[in-house]
């Protein structure tokens, strides 16, 4: 199987070759839909090759996936598809050598911080494993709705502007991000929390997966959602010191950064075992008294924590630089954290309204419960926006009435008619 699945990133590694050319050229739709073919590989291999093959086919379903997902990228790219051409400039080989370096390290600390911690929940009770990844899961969904996808999109314009000189178009264009970051992920961390339960019922809830183990879930998911804002930060900071050539800084705070992950999980899991006070607070706190396991929860909160001053440290750098960004941004963050706690206050009441209207025994009575109660807190938060005469949720409007909903028709140059 590890012969197998040693295809797969070499594969996905060409892939994301090209999808740098796509997203170069903004062409997006690729990139968004090659991941979508790529589970469907996988499926595929779950429903197909596992029958025919054992366990050796999802190994080959993954690799199906990532083959599916490298075609789509060729498609997309086309006739820009890179070409070898002798001799090679190995001047403009170096300086690529150089700069992926340090990205390369940067990846590498993160992904052996997460290892380290799912190696500590191993050692943890029956089960922590699991909950740990299934958190680790559910929390990467508006990680990637929000963070990834406006990073990805905004670093080509970056990156030119930066090349151009254009410092003061590329504060803007970082600024605005930042700003739309927030408007996004905050109301989401706040529903994540509020609703976690009902998400992880909805989502892990059937099978051998019982009451305790979707507590500790959802507990593990509101510690892990504490620092989806952060994460979508760290990512932005990244592209912008990326934009600019500069991958000497983010490697040395992201270093440092893995180097907290696990120095939190660890400090964190000693005062969870020595400490009762500390122990109680927690438990109370996360309603999961009595539950056998929730030492694992220490891991998640030494990650956010981690996660929270990895933001802090680029958010200073980064202010340092462009002064004017910490007052226009906190205004923002401000707005919508008091807007999304009303919203959480009354998406939380609204539980309590549909619990007695849907029976909770059921899948359908736990999702419309979560769901209705959703978007009850949502039509609010958006009501006390609009009082507020919110610049995102206007700048968010706009562009859904003029671009989307009723965009001109660009016409043809003279040349193609």
């Amino acid at each position: 199987m590890t012969r197998w699945l040693l295809l797969s990133p070499i594969l996905l590694g060409l892939s994301n070759l090209l999808a740098s050319i796509t997203q170069a050229k903004h062409r997006f739709f690729s990139y968004a839909v090659s991941p979508i073919f790529y589970n469907a590989g996988i499926v595929f291999g779950l429903l197909v090759f596992y029958p025919l093959f054992g366990l050796v086919g999802l190994a080959l379903g993954v690799v199906l996936g990532a083959a599916l997902h490298l075609i789509i990228q060729i498609i997309s790219v086309g006739k820009l598809f890179p070409r070898f051409h002798l001799p090679f400039n190995f001047q403009i080989i170096k300086q690529v050598v150089a700069l992926s370096f340090s990205r390369t390290l940067a990846l590498s600390a993160s992904q052996i911080a997460l290892l380290a911690l799912v190696a500590l929940a191993a050692y943890l009770a029956a089960g922590s494993v699991s909950i740990f990844n299934f958190s680790w899961n559910l929390q990467s969904v508006p990680l990637a709705i929000v963070g990834a996808s406006y990073t990805v999109a905004l670093f080509p314009t970056i990156s030119r502007l930066f090349g151009n000189g254009e410092k003061e178009k590329f504060f803007q264009e970082m600024l605005a991000a930042a700003r739309h970051i927030i408007f996004w992920s905050v109301p989401m961390i706040v529903l994540f929390i509020v609703l976690r339960a009902q998400i992880v019922r909805v989502v892990l809830g059937s099978g051998n997966f019982d009451w305790a183990d979707t507590r500790l879930t959802a507990a593990a998911l509101a510690l892990f959602s504490i620092s989806i804002l952060a994460q979508s930060l760290i990512l932005l900071f990244v592209r912008g010191y990326y934009a600019g050539g500069n991958t000497k800084k983010p490697l040395i705070i992201n270093l440092f950064s893995a180097v907290l992950i696990v120095i939190f999980a660890f400090g964190f899991l000693w005062l969870f075992k020595r400490l009762d006070f500390f122990r109680y607070f927690v438990e109370s706190l996360l309603r999961v008294d009595n539950v056998a396991g929730a030492e694992v929860l220490m891991l998640p909160l030494g990650f956010s924590v981690a996660q929270l001053a990895n933001a802090a440290i680029y958010w200073f750098y980064f202010a340092r630089r462009f002064p004017t960004f910490s007052p226009v941004v906190s205004r923002t963050f401000f707005e919508i954290f008091s807007t999304s706690v009303i919203m959480g206050f009354v998406a939380y009441r609204s539980l309590n309204v549909f619990d007695k209207i849907f029976d909770l025994n059921t899948l359908s009575g736990i999702f419309f419960q979560g769901f209705l109660s959703g978007l009850i807190g949502i039509a609010v938060g958006l009501i006390v926006l609009i009082l507020l005469k919110n610049k995102e949720i206007k700048e968010v409007w706009v562009t859904l009435h003029h671009k989307i909903w009723k965009a001109k028709i660009i016409a043809p140059e003279p040349e193609s008619l």
